[in-house]
């Protein structure tokens, strides 16, 4: 069986003629983000500090990352927890996803909380996030006095349970 699933695997291989360009200028002090795996979806984003901080029970900081891009229209770049961070120190992101605009020139920063009760001291080159890039479509509202009905109709939070 894991044989076959790695037969599987490595019949999926992604050129790079597939993947969309981004242009990014690294002025911090890491290299670029990449893939850890042919398969991933997310790409590691590391702090670019000038000295490690620690980052208390409930508090929250805006980490630099160095990265400034430019993302084709239609794209944005989302930028979500890392799991092992979140599992192990209770670390995850604020804002999840955070949402990089196609138009936003500015740096890549990661709004990181510590949910823990043990403090958490983030060194320079830490992996502190992960970025996704997403294509996605702009909607354009048309107002109406009626919407049409559906099973679940106006349920809302926990309207269709658990099981």
């Amino acid at each position: 069986m894991l044989a076959e699933i790695a037969i599987f695997a490595s019949n999926f291989h992604i050129s790079n003629k597939d993947m969309i360009k981004i242009k990014v200028v690294n002025k911090g002090r890491h290299p670029l983000p990449r893939y850890a795996t042919p398969l991933s979806a997310g790409m590691d984003l590391r702090a670019n500090i000038d000295q490690p901080f620690t980052l208390h029970p409930m508090e929250r900081r805006l980490i630099p990352t160095g990265l400034y891009i430019a993302l084709p229209p239609g794209y944005e770049a989302q930028v979500r927890p890392r799991s092992g961070l979140a599992l192990k120190h209770g670390i995850t992101v604020l804002n999840t996803p955070g949402t990089i605009d196609a138009d936003y020139r500015g740096e890549v920063m990661v709004l990181l909380v510590n949910f823990s009760n043990d403090d958490f001291v983030v060194a320079d080159g830490e992996r502190i996030a992960q970025m996704v890039v997403a294509r996605h479509e702009q909607g354009e509202w048309m107002e109406t006095d009626t919407l049409d009905e559906t099973e679940r109709g106006a349920g809302g939070y926990g309207h269709t349970g658990v099981r």
